[in-house]
């Protein structure tokens, strides 16, 4: 499963550049287009290299190589509030059911003197790192710099798509993103079906995902089920809930999930790019009136279009579900 796609592949670059002029309306033109379609996109000119993806896939590598008593040293429970470190194979649920997966949760490195670690924020704070591994410090702090800067360019070629002024999101809604980043790895599957990870859409505004040679992710398209295969170069880029709620649906937030049937361990890179924990989510102005109950159509059958609160409310109540433990003993 590589090098062939029926999602759009968009040459970010002109994004960072806000000179382009024509390159960068170019740009917007087609991430409108992917919007509005499935929600999924691939983007090359990213600015993330090889050669950090290559440490990173490494160093991920030797990690999840440890025995398992090992990796419990950084284990999530030890991280408090922060919701950092290490979870075991089938430790997350997704609608309920237990993910052939294991993981480590990373985020922005936060100082204890950050207003946002002193105000005991959750999921603000410092990583975990495993001693076993140094290596792979270096490389989750450079591919977190790097998409992140990604993530911003790309949050600028939204605004224009939405007629919106360039900096626009990073006025309201990411000045200070929420930043998490994931590294997942799944084991050869269990089953011949090679299930990881089921129907689920992603809570904040984008995810930009690296993914190794195997491939996995599939997207639920209008014309059903279609594989997002590694790109060589490209990362896969799609919308969450919160997009979807400020566009009052014009942009929606699409189900994906995740099989392994190479018959071998896969490793993923998912960062969420997400706004500020105390922003408050409202439907853009020229989108207020558009969104509706599209709970029917959703695999949670929640309406995302009702939500009313903090980028923080929406979700902790979503992690609430994925770690029910871990909500229950760090953060009674």
């Amino acid at each position: 499963m590589s090098g062939q796609s029926h999602l759009p592949v968009i040459d970010m670059a002109p994004l960072f550049d806000r000179n382009a002029g024509e390159q960068r309306r170019h740009v917007a033109r087609a991430i409108e287009a992917a919007c509005r379609d499935t929600g999924f996109f691939y983007v090359s000119g990213h600015g993330i290299s090889a050669g950090l993806l290559a440490r990173l896939d490494a160093a991920s590598r030797r990690f999840f190589a440890l025995p398992e008593t090992v990796k419990m040293k950084i284990a999530m429970a030890a991280g408090g509030r922060a919701w950092r470190g290490y979870f075991p194979l089938k430790g997350e649920l997704t609608s309920g059911k237990p993910d052939l997966k294991e993981g480590i949760y990373f985020g922005e490195e936060l100082a204890a003197a950050d207003p946002r670690v002193k105000a005991q924020l959750p999921l603000h704070g410092a990583n975990q790192f495993p001693t076993e591994v140094p290596e792979l410090r270096g490389a989750v702090l450079d591919f977190i710099a790097a998409a992140t800067r990604a993530g911003h360019a790309l949050m600028e070629g939204i605004a224009e798509s939405l007629e919106l002024d360039p900096g626009y999101f990073a006025k309201h809604y990411t000045a200070h993103p929420t930043l998490l980043f994931r590294v997942f790895h799944y084991p050869a599957a269990e089953s011949a079906d090679g299930w990881g990870v089921g129907e689920h859409t992603d809570y904040g505004l984008l995810t930009l995902l690296a993914q190794d040679h195997l491939g996995g992710l599939q997207v639920r398209a209008k014309s059903g089920w279609i594989d997002a295969p590694p790109i060589p170069g490209a990362l896969v880029c799609n919308i969450g809930d919160m997009l979807d709620r400020l566009t009052g649906g014009v942009y929606r937030s699409t189900p994906h999930r995740v099989r392994n049937v190479s018959g071998k361990g896969r490793l993923s890179f998912p960062l969420f790019f997400d706004p500020d924990f105390a922003a408050e989510i409202v439907p853009l102005p020229a989108h207020a009136t558009r969104a509706g109950n599209d709970s029917g159509e959703r695999w949670d059958h929640a309406n995302v279009h009702a939500f009313s609160g903090t980028y923080g409310d929406y979700l902790m109540a979503k992690i609430a579900k994925v770690f029910p433990e871990l909500k229950r003993d760090v953060l009674p």
